[in-house]
């Protein structure tokens, strides 16, 4: 069972792709948007190629929860998807993934340059890892019952 993971911004996406098991993510790349059909074909196409079975998108919200232009955005996105693609479109809250992913670049003490040019896919791998470590603490509860 494969999982995209998607941070979409305005800019570029980040991709991010699980392992065959669903336990891992891993950093895919990343897309500088062109337009939404051709944004939307290259991410169909990396569906295809891939074999993954659903995707999840990270959903900016607010730290209160609530729903800002950004989000907005990513929610519009998302419905062109659901026209677009034939696998399940999963959203998942990623407040201060970017933030985060920013922090770890700078421990690892990349240059503003180079961070640029990763942040949004490690944003992606810290969206999807959270879906995927979700799933596990659901299967756990499971098992334990």
């Amino acid at each position: 069972m494969k999982v995209l993971g998607l941070d979409v911004g305005e800019k570029r996406i980040g991709i991010a792709i699980s392992d065959e098991l669903g336990w891992t993510a891993q950093g895919l790349k990343v897309l500088n948007r062109k337009g939404i059909g051709d944004d939307l074909q290259e991410i169909k196409e990396l569906i295809m190629d891939s074999g993954v079975s659903g995707v999840v998108v990270g959903l900016p919200k607010n730290m209160n929860g609530s729903l800002g232009e950004s989000a907005q955005r990513v929610l519009s996105f998302v419905e062109k998807m659901e026209e677009f693609l034939s696998v399940p479109l999963i959203l998942w809250d990623e407040r201060l993934t970017t933030l985060e992913a920013t922090r770890i670049l700078l421990e690892a003490d990349l240059s503003r340059k180079k961070r640029r040019k990763v942040v949004d896919k490690l944003a992606a791998v810290l969206i999807l890892q959270g879906y995927l470590d979700s799933l596990a603490q659901v299967e756990k509860g499971e098992d334990q019952k």
